[in-house]
């Protein structure tokens, strides 16, 4: 074998068609793109133009709702905790919280926080920091002998009084109503 004759394998390297370069390449004149009109242009603005109909993305009802500032929790099961404490992943004896699920593989990454979910069978004692905690995870946890403590979120002052005054608002409008009821 001489360095002249080293190759690549054949079909690794494909080779790129040239649009426009002459009439004899085949793909010459209108490179591909059809007659004259719009889109033969650049800029072509009729994605979901349908010549004037109703298009099918207006056509279609509105679904459901998007919150805005919606925050996203890693869901963890307490069968897997079991797991990985039956593995050696979790330590029993050191308090759990993000970081140690992530360190245990458990969860990839912190994202908003984590949201304990009762499905699985727990039968290690632990002691749990958590954003949320469903009633079923808590009643297993404490049964096993654990501890569960609620992250509690951060109220700005300005969010709370918004919120006694929204209520106050509500309580309001309520009164005449169920006056109105008791007569």
């Amino acid at each position: 074998m001489r360095l002249n004759e080293i190759r690549d394998n054949p079909g690794a390297r494909k080779v790129r068609v040239r649009i426009g370069r002459g009439i004899g390449s085949g793909i010459g004149k209108t490179g591909g793109r059809g007659g004259k009109g719009q889109t033969a242009r650049s800029g072509v603005r009729i994605g979901g133009f349908e010549g004037g109909q109703m298009p099918l993305h207006r056509r279609l009802p509105k679904r459901g709702f998007n919150k805005r500032n919606r925050k996203v929790w890693n869901e963890v099961n307490l069968g897997r905790l079991q797991e990985a404490v039956d593995a050696g992943r979790l330590d029993a004896k050191k308090p759990v919280d993000v970081a140690a699920l992530i360190a245990a593989g458990l969860v990839r990454r912190p994202l908003d926080g984590v949201r304990l979910l009762g499905e699985g069978e727990l039968k290690a004692k632990l002691a749990l920091t958590v954003n949320h905690a469903t009633a079923s995870a808590k009643a297993a946890i404490e049964k096993a002998g654990g501890s569960v403590s609620l992250i509690e979120k951060k109220v700005l002052a300005a969010d709370e009084a918004k919120s006694k005054k929204s209520a106050a608002k509500k309580a309001a409008k309520g009164k005449p109503k169920a006056a109105a009821s008791e007569e």
